[in-house]
């Protein structure tokens, strides 16, 4: 049984690991993974970081949407508004002018009759 694990080197470490020492191999060995662990760590850290970061600039994002969609449609709104009210004086005045031919000739109408009478009467 030669090689590392022969009977005087099981000694040896039994004595070593029992007064609270590591052999040098394992000592580098728990190093490497303690440097493994915390370069994990630090990328979960740091992807989480990512993340909450594209999260919030979506966040952002879908906001300043929403706010120029209701903008948007605000305008639409007042822009139909206005509209109909363009509409509703041009209407008007359609109206207006309509009554006042008719009461034109309605006055040249009586006029003609009053005339034709006073031909009438002469």
């Amino acid at each position: 049984m030669s090689g590392i694990w022969s009977r005087s080197n099981q000694k040896t470490y039994a004595v070593i690991t029992s007064l609270g020492t590591v052999p040098k191999q394992q000592r580098k060995k728990k190093r490497k993974e303690k440097k493994r662990k915390e370069k994990r760590k630090e990328k979960k850290r740091k992807e989480k970081k990512k993340e909450k970061k594209r999260k919030e600039k979506k966040r952002k994002k879908k906001r300043k949407e929403k706010k120029r969609k209701e903008k948007r449609k605000e305008k639409k709104r007042k822009e139909k508004k206005k509209e109909k009210k363009r509409k509703e004086k041009k209407r008007k005045k359609k109206r207006k002018e309509k009554k006042r031919k008719e009461k034109e000739n309605e006055n040249r109408r009586k006029c003609h009759i009053s005339e034709i009478n006073r031909k009438i009467l002469m």
